[in-house]
């Protein structure tokens, strides 16, 4: 028998766990050197990060977008940074390669105006508010090197001073984290009660309309055309999704996660969907889909919110439903409405069981919704996770849920 490398590892059964606590750069660090070898390996390995971002960082145009959302960055949320650099040192990796996983498709679209693939990407999201099944269910849907790339992190960090913008002073939770990448941007809880889970979301343009104002002023003051360029590009940087939903971790109630998702002065860079509820509300269960936009015209995100009553159901998938955000074209949209049509052919769901028939299905002629063909699909469900807010638990599936029972289940451990 051949041995196994790090590109031919079959799906495993397999999801490992840190429990860490500190403040960020020392959680960082833990995670870093606790995962170390699956961090490597998931950069060596990561098709976007070796073929685009990298040869992007390389140049001269690429290098300033880099270094001016790194400052962005920086002044809004400088303890991620830490906890960035902090994961960079313990798994001994160069910083700038983490970094860029978090700018995601910032850096081909502002220098080259296009997406660094074109593959069907994304995740499914169903929550059912029934009197007796109140769900937020998820499909982990990612390219096949994420695959066996992946962990969770149960942190609490304790910080001396108030953190960042919103002067946080401690932070609770547990998240799915992709190697190398911070928490929050796949399936996460924190102490507060906040459940939530992220849909990736495609705007065709990022942030380009602070660009366009920007010019327009310099038209009237010619003397300073030299310089037009840099100085668009600064106002052009706002915030990588990645750390709005890290930020989100933090949130103690809606009306934080929503001043989170606005980001009001500064707005986010690209576009997500975020499904959340927050566990500890008082009176009837809801949950709540936000379509969160780029900060195209102003100095906050675009958000729309849609709220699921008892009775109601919430799906989504990578395509916006409400917010009229401009869209990529391609696999990635053509896969969500493949998927969405799939799910307008089951009856409403009301069970978990029901749920798991729609997040298992593999019906579709070409996108299924959970995604394993053969060993060569670009796309793979990388795992299936299931919040129950009644029994207050974490369910979670590293294969199809419809054969295959969950490989753990976690409570939901919340602040007193």
């Amino acid at each position: 028998m051949s041995q196994l490398t790090i590109t031919n590892i079959p799906r495993r059964q397999c999801i490992p766990i840190l429990y860490t606590r500190g403040t960020h750069y020392e959680v960082g660090y833990d995670v870093g050197r606790t995962f170390a070898a699956i961090i490597k390996n998931f950069l060596q390995l990561s098709g976007p990060l070796n073929n685009c971002y990298l040869p992007l960082y390389h140049t001269e145009e690429g290098r300033k977008i880099y270094n001016a959302t790194l400052e962005s960055v920086k002044r809004s949320f400088p303890q991620y940074v830490r906890e960035l650099e902090g994961t960079a040192d313990g798994a001994q990796v160069e910083f700038h390669k983490l970094f860029l996983l978090h700018l995601d498709d910032i850096l081909p679209v502002v220098a080259e105006g296009q997406n660094s693939i074109n593959q069907p990407i994304g995740c499914s999201t169903i929550c059912v508010n029934e009197p007796d099944c109140e769900i937020l269910a998820h499909t982990e849907d990612a390219l096949s090197e994420v695959l066996n790339h992946y962990y969770f992190v149960s942190a609490h960090i304790i910080s001396d001073s108030p953190q960042g913008k919103y002067n946080v002073t401690e932070e609770r939770f547990t998240s799915l984290c992709y190697a190398g990448h911070l928490p929050g941007y796949t399936m996460n809880y924190n102490h507060h009660g906040l459940v939530f889970s992220i849909n990736t979301l495609s705007a065709k343009t990022l942030c380009s309309g602070k660009t366009r104002k920007f010019g327009t002023c310099c038209q009237l003051l010619p003397i300073f055309k030299p310089l037009n360029k840099i100085l668009s590009m600064l106002l052009l940087y706002s915030l990588a999704r990645h750390f709005i939903t890290r930020a989100l971790l933090s949130a103690e109630n809606f009306i934080q996660a929503q001043q989170i998702l606005r980001d009001n002065g500064v707005g986010a860079a690209d576009g997500c969907s975020v499904n959340m509820t927050f566990l500890k509300q008082e009176g009837d269960r809801l949950f709540h889909n936000a379509e969160m936009g780029p900060a195209m015209a102003g100095d906050q995100s675009q958000l729309n919110i849609f709220t699921a009553s008892p009775g109601e159901c919430i799906m989504h998938a990578n395509k916006y439903l409400r917010l009229p955000v401009p869209e990529v074209t391609g696999l990635i949209i053509d896969s969500s409405v493949e998927r969405m049509k799939t799910f307008g052919g089951f009856q409403t769901p009301r069970t978990v069981h029901d749920v798991i028939k729609m997040l298992g299905d593999t019906s579709a002629q070409e996108h299924t919704v959970f995604r394993e063909n053969g060993p060569k699909d670009v796309i793979k469900t990388v795992c299936v996770g299931i919040f129950d807010c009644i029994r207050r638990t974490w369910t979670l599936y590293s294969d199809n849920p419809k054969f295959n029972a969950p490989l753990v289940v976690l409570p939901l451990v919340l602040k007193d």
